[in-house]
């Protein structure tokens, strides 16, 4: 049942399950009470507990163990935001272009935080994916270079050490956006100006710039931002 649809009754069991999750009744990777412990808990139907479940299953809250229970998952900001990703995959072409906009606000700053904390291994890894989506582009492969592109850009997110910061990254980077991306510019022979700006944010990674590595994958991101715009479907 979708959060538009659903009962009073069910959000409410809802928020219940939350609230002692919340306040560490039951805990990450713990063991719910039974249908039957929560119903006569909460005082409503089984069969709202076992809705409000399925709901909090759908959005990675919890797991449910066929013959052991319901569990409370590890509660880590990827399994939380999976369902986010959606957005970013289905999404028409203006809410596409509001995806790219925040994109613009968040991966900059996780780009200048790469800059300032990355080890020279974590560097290498990102040059060596750089290497690989070059090398990709170069042989044409069909949607590799998309698939490299979102490596490289996920990896410095990753770098920056915040795990809700790349959840929140990865559910505004679309596989399925990056690869009409590539293929247009490929189709119109500037697919060179992004890995111009992949080198641009990578040598500002390596001086240890933050501010220059900021720059650079601001307009790198603009520069997919204006292409989505100009190719906006009727």
């Amino acid at each position: 049942m979708s959060e538009g649809v659903r009962t009073p009754v069910t959000q409410r069991t809802v928020e219940q399950i939350k609230a002692m999750i919340a306040i560490g009744e039951v805990g990450p990777q713990q063991r719910l009470p039974t249908e039957r412990d929560l119903s006569a808990r909460f005082g409503v139907s089984r069969g709202s507990v076992r809705e409000a479940i399925r709901t909090l299953t759908t959005l990675g809250v919890l797991e449910v163990r066929h013959g052991a229970g319901v569990y409370v998952t590890a509660l880590r900001p990827d399994d939380l935001l999976e369902a986010f990703g959606v957005l970013s995959e289905v999404s028409p072409d203006p809410t596409l272009l509001e995806v790219l906009q925040v994109r613009r606000m968040i991966e900059p700053a996780a780009t200048a935080i790469t800059a300032a904390r990355a080890t020279d291994e974590d560097l290498d890894r990102i040059g060596e994916v750089l290497d690989r989506l070059e090398d990709t582009d170069r042989s044409a492969e069909p949607g590799d270079s998309g698939a490299f592109d979102l490596g490289f850009h996920r990896r410095i997110v990753e770098c920056a050490g915040n795990a809700t910061l790349s959840a929140v990254h990865a559910g505004l980077s679309s596989p399925t956006l990056n690869e009409r991306v590539w293929a247009g510019h490929d189709a119109e022979g500037i697919a060179r100006d992004l890995h111009e700006d992949h080198r641009r944010i990578l040598e500002a990674l390596r001086d240890r710039d933050p501010e220059a590595a900021r720059a650079a994958a601001t307009a790198h991101v603009l520069r997919v931002e204006r292409w989505l715009r100009a190719h906006l479907r009727p």
